[in-house]
């Protein structure tokens, strides 16, 4: 593999290059013509304008990618995440035209894309599942008998949704026609796919995924455990590995059991598989990710692996150089996802120019970044600018160091979701481990940020008035 283009934007586009170059391999970056000066493009040996700034027009062309490899004489296309990570068609294409795809085989992204084939390809291995339905349903009577039985609360779920979307609590029966009605018209909205399927809705859950990697020989390991329950809108913003709540016993359990996910679809790659993890901690198989996740770096800072270069090496068709025996849980990381978005006003993008761009630097602080001072921020991508990551050799460290970087990390001409991390990293819930996703419900508010915000001005007033007065004691001292 001598050349590889990255089918994608921002920080993560950045952070595969990196690999790419460290193994001696070429890179190539694609752009759209909002991102004609961003880093990913400047930092790439080649770069190649791919369209307009509308992801539709440009880092969703699928076919306009791949002309692009073949024309660069590209060996390899690394997806990301996002855009066309999840694709089996792009999968597909890349492999008919004797492209290396870096990422599981078509097969895998399918079964795994639908949660109802997901349910069913891993139904054989055993794994616990959340009870609910076996197959989509849009017949609303039929439904509300199976939720019934099933005990409300219950949860509706777009079969080919993600990110939160075509989601709905039903807390009682009465409720139950009204919110099957339109999360039927938000899973066609947003996927053109009406199904959904229903499932008894776990009140109190952790969400705890298992990061696994297989290669082309039929070796499967699993590298931990992360923690992703703080989260807003069904969507992660604070990460951590290892999970404060998995004993060794439960850690092992979890692994065996994505180990077996990964065997069920022929997995190639990296992948990520979702658990949900009631307050009893029994966990149940939520889906699968098929491809990198953005929360990758907090399982390398604790398991001394860069996930980039095995997926590299397992799609290059080796062997994967470690072994399950070989690794093992060091220190603890967290991650912090920076988006351009406004925590006093429900979390909306946020837009305009990065007026003071200063990244924090240090031992055992990481960012992974994709933009620069001075620069816009599009209103076309998601709003993520970095992700900000420490590490410490215990939970405390990295967590005192996280709220460090915080503060060393200056941005203005936008709202960010820094303060937010504060929030999050000073709150007792958090530091005692005792949380779970509905930690924003519960604990977050504008107005909590507000009044926190308010106490660190006095007291940074506080502390400005009590130097000056010595400093003035100094100045009157006599010679």
């Amino acid at each position: 593999m001598k050349k590889l283009l990255v089918a994608n934007r921002g920080e993560i586009a950045i952070r595969v290059m990196r690999t790419a170059k460290k193994m001696g391999i070429k890179t190539v970056a694609v752009y759209s013509t909002a991102d004609r000066n961003a880093p990913h493009v400047k930092y790439a040996d080649e770069a190649v304008l791919i369209g307009e700034a509308p992801s539709n027009k440009s880092y969703l062309l699928g076919d306009k990618i791949i002309e692009v490899a073949k024309k660069l004489n590209v060996d390899a296309i690394h997806p990301g995440y996002g855009f066309l990570s999840e694709n089996a068609e792009f999968a597909e294409k890349i492999a008919q035209n004797n492209i290396t795809f870096i990422g599981p085989k078509s097969k895998a992204i399918k079964i795994m894309g639908s949660k109802l084939a997901a349910k069913e390809a891993v139904k054989a291995y055993h794994i616990p599942m959340v009870p609910g339905t076996d197959e989509a349903i849009t017949n609303i009577a039929e439904a509300k008998s199976i939720a019934s039985k099933i005990g409300f609360p219950i949860l509706i779920k777009a079969s080919a949704g993600g990110g939160g979307k075509g989601m709905r609590i039903v807390e009682k029966e009465a409720d139950f026609e009204s919110q099957m009605e339109r999360a039927i018209s938000e899973a066609i909205n947003a996927f053109g796919d009406g199904a959904v399927f229903i499932e008894k809705y776990v009140a109190s859950p952790r969400h705890i995924e298992i990061q696994v990697m297989a290669d082309a020989h039929g070796n499967v390991i699993h590298l931990f455990e992360r923690e992703c329950s703080i989260q807003r809108r069904h969507q992660k913003v604070v990460e951590e590995a290892p999970s404060g709540v998995l004993t060794p016993e439960l850690r092992n359990k979890m692994g065996e059991a994505a180990i077996k996910v990964a065997k069920a679809c022929d997995y190639l790659g990296a992948g990520t598989v979702e658990f949900l993890l009631d307050e009893n901690h029994n966990f149940y198989f939520l889906e699968m990710n098929t491809r990198l996740q953005v929360e990758h770096p907090v399982t390398e800072l604790i398991s001394g692996t860069d996930l980039v270069e095995l997926q590299i090496r397992v799609a290059r068709g080796e062997v994967l150089p470690i072994k399950q025996e070989d690794l093992k849980i060091n220190g603890h990381a967290l991650e912090l996802r920076v988006y351009a978005e406004d925590p006093l006003n429900d979390f909306l993008p946020s837009v305009g120019r990065l007026d003071v761009y200063k990244l924090p630097v240090g031992k055992n602080i990481r960012v992974d970044n994709g933009f620069e001072e001075g620069m816009d921020i599009p209103i076309y991508y998601d709003p993520m600018l970095s992700k900000l990551i420490t590490y410490g050799k215990t939970r405390n460290e990295a967590i005192e160091l996280m709220l460090k970087a915080i503060n060393d990390y200056k941005i203005e001409g936008i709202k960010t979701t820094l303060p937010f991390g504060s929030f999050v990293f000073e709150h007792e819930a958090f530091r005692s481990g005792n949380f779970n996703t509905h930690f924003v419900k519960q604990y977050y508010s504008p107005e909590a940020l507000k009044e926190k915000q308010e106490e660190e001005a006095k007291m940074a007033a506080l502390i400005a008035v009590k130097q000056y007065i010595e400093d003035q004691k100094l100045l009157r001292l006599p010679n």
